[in-house]
């Protein structure tokens, strides 16, 4: 009877431990990118995102005319071109064609550069505000919906609203 006893008593012990252990880790959901698209600060992010990329683009289109006028007139007098001449301007619009990829290649890192130094201050006070809900509301963890796919996920854990409330956005 005894050993019953101390039995009973353990598995109850188990039992309140595993629901305490439940409740210490509560896991929220919240859209991350819905988050950082509704802030304000996100539409002046873009335009001044796209105005550094107009910068490029104006470059490149001016490079990919010239490459594609040279490479129209050398298509046209090749057949009238001398040995020399023809490799000479085959190796012009080889080195244009090199010179328009690494400046297309340095462009779209400079751009997502920028775009990363720019979006940083904006990710950390989203994340500021997600991980203080997370904190008032009991949450060991938050998972961010819009990269994982859910499979069930419960209405009250959603944690938007009370962020959208914390930075103030409607």
């Amino acid at each position: 009877m005894k050993n019953l006893f101390k039995v009973a008593l353990v598995a109850a012990g188990m039992l309140f431990a595993s629901s305490f252990a439940q409740a210490q880790s509560k896991i929220g959901h919240i859209n991350f990118e819905q988050v950082i698209s509704l802030m304000p600060e996100a539409k002046t992010l873009s335009s001044q995102l796209d105005i550094y990329k107009k910068t490029f683009m104006d470059q490149l289109t001016t490079m990919n005319t010239e490459l594609q006028t040279k490479s129209k007139e050398y298509q046209d007098k090749r057949a009238s071109m001398t040995e020399a001449v023809r490799l000479a301007k085959e190796n012009e619009l080889q080195d244009l064609g090199k010179r328009f990829q690494d400046y297309q290649t340095t462009a779209q890192q400079s751009v997502e550069s920028k775009g990363n130094e720019l979006t940083k201050p904006l990710i950390d006070k989203a994340r500021g505000a997600i991980a203080a809900v997370a904190k008032e509301k009991g949450y060991g963890y938050v998972l961010n919906s819009s990269q994982t796919d859910l499979i069930v996920s419960p209405d009250a854990d959603d944690l938007l609203a009370a962020v959208k409330l914390k930075l103030g956005l409607k």
